[in-house]
This record gives C-alpha cells, structure tokens and sequence, in this order.
C-alpha cells in the first residue's frame, strides 16, 4: 500500500465500535504502508454537532486514542482536519464538478436529516464531498472505512475518475476501500439492530474506551439479549441480533472464531459467556484508557503530536493542489 488515509468525527466519546471498526486497524496497517495520514475529522464534526465547548477537547481526546491503541506519531501523521486549509479548497472544487443527482442518492443523509431535510444545513448535504476531498487531497492508494461510509468512498472514486476524464489527466489515483475483521460494524448493546454510536442518549448502549473495568461489567452484564440461549453454530445466530452482537464482538476482542464461540457455550445462558467477553474486553481496552487518561493530563504534548502531524500534512497537500490548481485554469500564487 502506498498511501493510507483514514479518520474519526471528534463528536463524543471514542468507542468500542470505533476501535474494532477502525482504529485497531489502523495500528496494523500503519507498518504495511510507505505512508500513513490519521485525521480527527473535525470539521465534518460541524454537520450535526450542535454543541462546539467541546470540539477542542474531543479532537485531543481522539488524537489519545489513537495513540493510546498504538498508532505510532513516529510512523504516522496525526492531525486535525481543520489544520490543513486545503481540505476546504478542494471540497469547494470537487462541489463544482459533483453531478446534484450523484449527491442526492447518498443514503446517509436521508438518514441524519430524516422528515425535516429543507431545515438540513448544507455542510450535510455536502459531507461526501468534503470526505471525498480528504482523501484525494494526499492522493490515497487506500481508505479504511466502515460499512456506512462505503458509499461516501464509492463517490470519492467517482468523482476522481470523473475529474482525470474531464481534464485528460491522471492526477488522482482511484482510492480502494479496505473493509477488516469480524466486527467491522459493531452494533448498539440495547439495540442490535442499531449501529453502536456516540450519540445513544443511554450509556448502557456502548462500551467506551475510558471506561472503568467495573463500567465494563456492568454494560456488559445489562447488554441486551434474548430469551434462548447460545446456539450450537453462527446460523443459529441469524434473526438474533443482540446474540449475534455480542458474539461477533466476543470474536473480534478475542480472536476466537464466531463458530468456536458458538460451539463452545452452544445451549447456556448468557451469563457466563457475558463474564468471559467482560474480561477479553478488559484485558484489551482497559490498558487503552489508562494511557488515555495519563495522555490527556498534559495536552501540551498532544498538541505538539498534532502540529508534527499537521506541518507533514500541510506540506504533502500544498505540493498536490499546485497540481490541482495548475490542472482547472487557477492563476498561481508567486
């Protein structure tokens, strides 16, 4: 892999669903790629969040995170979206030549915006652009993203190929999608039907990654299941969602194959196997809070992490949009 580029909405607390999803991965790939850029992608966080006290913190909160998991600041560059201007100046230019009928099939919208779309502000309708930008401003050989962004990467193809048409050029590369693990869309604890996320009003429906080990049992012990007990093979799992949740979860966290978990507490009840996921869970993100909690006492060394990752960026971005500029007609700067 040449290029990799991925990030995380500062938007509340870092989750389960987002380390499974993402950034345990990330730690992977950072030591099979020539290069890696980790964003906190904090001015997408703008579309939906209503309240900004925050941001500054949850950006540092993000940036702990990853480091905490293991994303090495000396082999990757970490930084905040809106450090690096370009991303806007090359949102703007791929909004010009983004047909509205692609845009308006982008699901994800529908979605946040629900039955009130006209009160909708732009910056949501627009988000798969400026995603799209992200990536194609640093020429990504690779993306890392959930299911629910697939269609956003889908878009960002599009438009780049679009764009090498339209201007006979091959300036940007088509970014492929890399799609990991069995836990790659970690669903809410009190609703397995729902995908884990930052914005459940219930505590109780993810675990965090500065939970306790103590908050851990207790989410895990009151996580949402079924009537039956575990099946004898992962089929059995299907129209059990809470069931097969926890169990793909259990996987992921432990590396035992969903049909080994199955097998192994095949006809009990959950609780036993609620106490063993408990403790793979423990063992794997209580570490990652601790180192989190130690980063965020002195935000003066994560803020130092970000501008390293900001300064690497800016400097690779500027090179890439005197391309772009010099290829749509812009009057350069001298």
């Amino acid at each position: 892999m040449h290029r990799i580029l991925s990030g995380i909405r500062p938007t509340g607390d870092i989750h389960l669903g987002n380390y499974l999803g993402a950034v345990r991965n990330w730690v992977e790939m950072q030591h099979l790629s020539q290069q890696n850029l980790f964003c906190i992608v904090d001015l997408h966080a703008l579309t939906t969040l209503q309240d900004t006290d925050n941001l500054a913190d949850h950006t540092r909160t993000v940036a702990a995170a990853y480091i905490a998991s293991g994303i090495d600041p000396n082999k990757s560059a970490i930084f905040a979206q809106s450090h690096v201007p370009y991303h806007a100046e090359l949102g703007w230019i791929l909004g010009c030549f983004a047909p509205l009928g692609w845009l308006n099939r982008m699901t994800q919208f529908k979605e946040k915006a629900g039955k009130h779309k006209e009160l909708a502000c732009l910056g949501l309708y627009a988000y798969p652009v400026l995603m799209a930008a992200d990536i194609l401003l640093y020429k990504a050989s690779h993306v890392p993203v959930g299911e629910d962004q697939k269609q956003h990467l889908e878009l960002a193809r599009d438009l780049a190929g679009a764009f090498n048409h339209r201007f006979n050029s091959d300036l940007f590369p088509v970014p492929e999608p890399i799609i990991q693990g069995p836990a790659t869309r970690v669903m809410s604890l009190r609703d397995g039907t729902s995908k884990m996320s930052k914005s459940d009003i219930s505590e109780y429906s993810r675990i965090n990654l500065m939970d306790t080990p103590d908050m851990i049992v207790q989410k895990i012990r009151k996580a949402k299941t079924d009537m039956e007990p575990l099946p004898e093979t992962v089929e059995g799992l299907e129209n059990r969602p809470e069931a097969q949740n926890l169990v793909n979860i259990f996987a992921a966290i432990s590396g035992i194959s969903a049909a080994d978990i199955c097998a192994r507490f095949a006809g009990s009840n959950f609780a036993p196997f609620k106490q063993e996921l408990a403790d793979h869970l423990i063992e794997k993100i209580a570490p990652v809070g601790t180192q989190m909690r130690h980063l965020l006492k002195e935000t003066s060394e994560l803020d130092k992490v970000l501008a390293a990752g900001a300064d690497v960026a800016n400097k690779l971005a500027a090179t890439h949009m005197v391309e772009i500029r010099s290829v749509i007609g812009l009057l350069q700067e001298r």
